[in-house]
């Protein structure tokens, strides 16, 4: 289901021609609206008129409330119309927009968000702007009109000023992405100073960091995970202690699975009720990796439930993952999510069924959220089989079921609507989680929609031998940006350990030419856009990471994993040239570096490199298989092969016989191996050793 429109009866404006379901849900505003382009562009230079830039995204819920206060307004749309050139963008499809002026929002005014709202001379050069503006002034802020009006009188009247202001603050943004780089050497401690850091801005009662709204912070948790495997207990504690918070219900949807994108209040109960692609990719990855790490099924089931989720509901018959779910519902945030304590008494269940619900939920005639309930858990497993006198498989089992028959009720209301364009760094992460679910669960259906979606952006996402960013119903638009080059690699690289086809490491290859030919910077790093596009102000080049990793991160990751499997000397190099530089930022803001620290990570090794000689489908090459998915190492890469190899798999298979004629594993750390085994305990010993 797509969003619906507004203003029925008004002539569609240039949005219709979109595909995107944030645009689309403003083709028939009364507000002329043009996409971002070489028409509107011109046209503002022609007719003399400043551009109003609107960007946004299809489950922001303020972007909704302002479109509905603001842009159906027939009288504001006709003041928009006539004295300025309105230009729609969704966020999601144009991050390189997004990130340019939300940059310079954040310069004028000391905060950003969305909807953003940024005024522009015809040459791109932002001279004002801000979030959300009210029809009326209230919050201590202007009505939308009055904004309108004052821009246009300055325009009409202080053209010289305004247009200083933007050469001015474009300049400042075009000095902002020279960050550089140079040649430090990496320094083991950095890691060290970043997670005293981390573990020090800890909120050790309600967990995560910072106050309300908190949000997850995946990137953050996975270090912790990588320095728990480093030894340090600490970080274990503060890791299984913020999943276990944010997992107990209300930012986690304990019926359907799957995460909500923030809390609105520090204990994690009441969300913000939009679900996007990339929290519930990151979250389940950074579950699995815990589950790995202490062995405790909690987090197995809490990762499969959010991997199970975006396959019920965020995923195309093609193969593609959507990008988010709405977080409003007949006009109504939450309304999807939330019960009644009458609901909940019906005749649904037993009297057997509603003590246990009772009593692993806190159901409170009055409710937790707004007369309503947001189901959270009050009893783990352990206690409520301690409780009942029950054994906890039992417990665990009832409680799966009466979560089944409160989703198949819950299916019947009417649903948020869902963004289902398929972009391809947030696919990335989805096909990543799957590919990494399918070894740590052995769970064959999450390695055939992992293979699936892989084959759905080779099918849709390549025109022309070009990697696009966006696809929707049979179009794919925008060419691709670094952080899709980068994701797709990663995620590839990690497909190809759990389908050892050569095709899949191939195609994460061609990834690390284009992201080496088309986005590097001479002075260090990549930029976000490839050298060809033309209608910005600047190449973006963004820093640091936000709820998605940023682009120069993923891709020191990419570039590290294609390294250690071909002892490419270009990648190295340009990993020295952005790692040695970053590292002081990285010590003291580790939750704005989070996926930075864990290419920091594996850059500083040791990086175990694990080659395995023997049919793939045979029991005993599964067997020795089957001791490597077990634990966590995160530095590791993985490469399985029959023998001979094929000559297009990486060079780490390269002169590796088989031992006695039985599949042999091989396990090096930093390109020096030890003697080849083929045994299970042999290969558990040399891993002990290693790990």
């Amino acid at each position: 289901m797509v969003f619906s429109f507004n203003c029925v009866g008004t002539m569609p404006n240039r949005l219709s021609q979109e595909t995107s379901p944030y645009l689309l849900q403003h083709a028939e505003n009364p507000v002329d609206w043009y996409p971002w382009g070489s028409e509107a562009l011109e046209k503002a230079r022609q007719e003399d008129k400043p551009i109003f830039l609107s960007i946004g995204y299809a489950a922001c819920h303020w972007c909704h409330v302002m479109a509905h206060e603001s842009f159906e307004d027939p009288q504001i749309a006709g003041f928009l119309n006539q004295n300025f050139v309105s230009i729609k963008v969704d966020r999601e499809e144009r991050p390189d927009l997004d990130s340019i002026y939300m940059n310079a929002v954040v310069a004028m005014t000391g905060q950003g968000g969305w909807p953003m709202s940024v005024f522009l001379n015809a040459a791109g050069e932002p001279f004002y702007g801000g979030t959300y503006f009210p029809p009326t002034p209230r919050y201590g802020m202007p009505s939308f009109r009055q904004v309108l009006e004052g821009l246009h009188n300055a325009w009409a009247n202080e053209r010289e000023q305004i247009q200083d202001a933007g050469k001015k603050l474009a300049s400042s943004l075009k000095d902002s992405v020279r960050w550089g780089s140079h040649r430090a050497p990496l320094n083991p401690e950095t890691l060290d100073r970043a997670f005293q850091t981390l573990v020090g801005m800890y909120d050790w009662e309600k967990g995560g960091w910072g106050g309300p709204p908190k949000f997850p912070q995946p990137m953050a948790v996975e270090f912790l995970l990588r320095m728990a495997a480093r030894g340090h207990k600490e970080a274990v504690q503060a890791a299984i202690h913020v999943l276990d918070q944010m997992s107990r219900g209300g930012m986690y949807d304990v019926v359907g699975g799957g995460f909500h994108r923030y809390s609105t209040d520090a204990d994690w109960l009441v969300p913000h009720f939009e679900k996007m692609l990339y929290d519930n990719a990151q979250l389940a990855l950074v579950y699995l990796h815990a589950f790995q790490l202490t062995g405790e099924d909690r987090f197995g089931q809490i990762a499969a439930e959010t991997l199970d989720f975006i396959q019920r509901e965020m995923t195309h018959p093609q193969g593609g993952f959507f990008s988010s779910l709405d977080a409003d519902s007949e006009g109504e945030e939450g309304k999807f999510y939330v019960w009644s304590t009458s609901e909940l008494s019906s005749s649904l269940f037993s009297r057997e069924e509603l003590d246990l619900l009772e009593a692993a939920y806190s159901i409170a005639e009055g409710g937790n959220f707004e007369g309503k309930l947001i189901l959270r858990r009050r009893q783990t497993d352990a206690e409520l089989s301690r409780a009942f006198n029950r054994p906890t498989p039992e417990i665990r089992a009832q409680l799966k079921q009466i979560h089944a028959r409160l989703l198949a009720e819950r299916s019947k209301r009417i649903r948020p609507g869902t963004d289902d364009k398929v972009l391809v760094a947030w696919n990335a992460l989805a096909l990543r989680a799957f590919a990494e679910a399918a070894r740590i669960l052995k769970r064959e259906d999450y390695l055939q929609i992992a293979m699936r979606n892989s084959r759905f952006i080779q099918g849709n996402l390549f025109v022309n031998g070009r990697l696009m960013r966006s696809w929707r119903e049979g179009q794919a638009r925008q060419p691709a940006f670094l952080e899709d080059y980068a994701a797709l690699a990663v995620a590839l690289f990690h497909l190809y350990q759990a389908d050892p086809r050569v095709e899949w490491f191939q195609m994460a290859a061609r990834c690390i030419r284009d992201i080496q030919s088309e986005f590097a910077d001479p002075a260090g790093g990549f930029f976000d856009t490839a050298g060809d596009q033309t209608d910005l102000i600047l190449r973006p080049k963004e820093l640091q990471d936000n709820a998605t990793p940023s682009g120069n991160a993923m891709a020191a990751l990419a570039l590290l994993m294609y390294a250690a499997y071909t002892d490419d000397s270009l990648s190295v190099e340009q990993n020295e040239l952005m790692l040695g530089s970053l590292q002081e930022a990285l010590a003291k803001y580790p939750t704005a570096f989070g996926y930075w620290l864990a290419a920091f990570d594996f850059a500083v090794g040791p990086v175990q490199q694990i080659a395995v000689i023997g049919s793939p489908q045979q029991p005993a090459t599964q067997a020795l298989l089957a001791g490597i998915q077990a634990r966590f190492l995160p530095r590791s890469i993985l490469a399985v092969s029959d023998f001979p190899p094929d000559p297009q798999a990486p060079g780490l298979l390269a002169d590796r016989p088989m031992k006695n004629g039985l599949p042999t594993v091989y396990v090096c750390q930093n390109f020096v191996c030890q003697l080849p085994v083929n045994t299970p305990a042999d290969l558990e010993t040399q891993l002990d050793r290693i790990g």
